[in-house]
């Protein structure tokens, strides 16, 4: 069981930067494939990044290619999404994910976080 902790969301304006963080359970973190996702309301689940194990393979989303980067700290067992130049559409519950593998499919992603709002204002 792998338990996954989501922080830094928050308001912030058109143009701005947060940095989420994803603090994971677990001895063999460097083996987490990791990944990101958001869900706005009304909306379904939709990818944002993901990395694999090595950090070797990252994919992004193309709403947020250049603009976000997904990284990750395996001594402090934690995956990172820096978010910048933020725009009102990127408002939603940002929410990390462990994978059998990378990818942009919710269903290969097997422990979630609770998640973490974020509010982009205009």
């Amino acid at each position: 069981q792998v338990q996954l902790v989501e922080s830094g969301g928050g308001l912030v304006q058109a143009g701005g930067s947060l940095r989420l963080s994803c603090a994971a359970s677990g001895r063999t973190f460097s083996t987490y494939n990791m990944g990101w996702f958001r869900q706005a309301p009304g909306k379904e689940r939709e990818f944002v990044a993901a990395m694999n194990w090595s950090g070797g393979l990252i994919t992004y989303a193309g709403s947020v290619k250049g603009r976000f980067t997904i990284s990750r700290d395996n001594a402090k067992n934690t995956v990172y999404l820096q978010m910048n130049s933020l725009k009102r559409e990127d408002t939603a519950v940002y929410y990390c994910a462990v994978g059998r593998v990378s990818t942009q499919r919710p269903d290969d992603y097997t422990y979630w976080g609770q998640g973490t709002q974020v509010t982009v204002s205009s």
